[in-house]
């Protein structure tokens, strides 16, 4: 077994919550208690629980339990770009 304590890319995860005004911003509604789940082992949480690594040049968003990615988001001049492949599915509620 390793030991993560001195892993700095782990020291620097944030929680899904610590982009929710980027969810909010291209989804429209409050993301971080909307459920998802990961294409690659079948677990389900709520948006803000999946890891937040925000240090490149955009969001990647992966499952607590595996670590899979399943979510990249990068805003660009041209245009912003998701990658939700790794979601089997993001339940998007309906605003009030």
């Amino acid at each position: 077994m390793t030991d993560d304590s001195d892993d700095i890319a782990r020291a620097l995860v944030l929680d899904g919550n610590a982009v929710a005004g980027e969810m909010m911003a291209m989804f429209g509604v409050e993301m971080t208690t909307s459920a998802s789940e990961c294409a690659h082992c079948g677990q389900r949480h709520m948006m803000g629980a999946l890891l937040a690594y925000v240090g490149g040049p955009g969001i990647v968003l992966r499952c607590p339990s595996c670590e899979g990615m399943m979510v990249k988001l990068v805003r660009t001049p041209a245009g912003t770009y998701l990658d939700a492949r790794g979601a089997a599915f993001v339940r998007i509620s309906a605003a009030s």
